[in-house]
């Protein structure tokens, strides 16, 4: 087999090829490596992480994090962005495959936890099918790091008694197909990952259903990470905030968003005009 200790990861076609299947083969972990800040990942998946042979890492997990590796395993990027994979998910899981088979520890690094939009499923799927024993290190998911730095809760007595996670694209990046009148129910906070790009479609159908364009509205780009950006805005407001935005980012609606703590920005609604329409 090809093998490779850089970012780019090995050739085309060569990851799948040639490898030699031995008597006891290794072991897949996913390991959830949280929103990006390395002291946010786990003790247990910092300690998985020093055994692997292989990393296959998301383009979004951080150099930090991927520097706690051995310096002798080889890292892949599979790095996914909209309309642009490096590799499609059925050569990953092949490899995730091919690599077990050698007997090698193999640590699939995934941004966040593995099973909240993290394809984590289809990578245990394939391991399963295959035989090779796939164990999950769950993570941090950006949502909580993004909540918990914006001193903005997920659920509030009298403010969001319920969140819901749902993701901004479906399998082809089209609107997602969700239950827009339950999103659109008043007094609970609705997360909404891989948004940006479609704000302004959810924006409308989350209107349409009769959530008020008043509704508190927390964008988050790079959440935990030295370059966080948040903005404030409100659901009337998504569209052209998010417009303005780049980079991977958090879509957060919901009344208990009033509170969040924007630091330094300076360029978003008063927060106690939020407050007071959310209460």
């Amino acid at each position: 087999m090809s093998r490779s200790k850089s970012g780019s990861g090995p050739g085309r076609g060569l990851v799948l090829l040639g490898s030699s299947p031995v008597a006891q083969p290794g072991t897949v972990w996913l390991v959830g490596a949280g929103p990006g800040d390395p002291d946010l990942l786990t003790v247990k998946a910092l300690r998985i992480l020093k055994t692997a042979d292989v990393v296959v890492h998301d383009g979004l997990v951080s150099a930090n994090i991927l520097d706690l590796a051995p310096e002798a395993a080889r890292r892949i990027s599979v790095a996914k962005r909209k309309s642009r994979h490096a590799y499609p998910q059925g050569e990953i899981n092949r490899m995730l495959v091919a690599f077990a088979l050698e007997g090698l520890t193999v640590v699939r690094l995934k941004g966040g936890d593995p099973f909240i939009f993290g394809r984590g499923g289809e990578d245990l799927e394939a391991c399963r099918s295959a035989g090779i024993t796939c164990e999950i290190v769950p993570g941090i998911t950006a949502a909580l790091a993004a909540s918990a730095s914006a001193g903005a809760p997920l659920t509030h007595r009298g403010l969001a008694q319920s969140v819901t996670f749902v993701t901004g694209h479906a399998a082809r990046g089209e609107e997602p197909q969700l239950d827009w009148d339950s999103l659109a129910r008043s007094n609970q906070t609705v997360v909404i990952y891989m948004g940006l790009s479609m704000a302004e479609g959810i924006a409308n159908r989350l209107l349409a259903a009769g959530r008020d364009s008043a509704t508190p509205a927390l964008i988050v780009v790079n959440a935990s990470r030295v370059d966080e950006q948040r903005v404030l805005t409100s659901l009337g407001g998504l569209a052209e905030a998010a417009a303005a935005l780049t980079g991977p980012a958090l879509l957060i609606l919901g009344e208990a968003m009033a509170l969040a703590d924007l630091g330094t920005n300076a360029s978003s609604p008063s927060v106690s005009t939020l407050i007071a329409g959310a209460l």
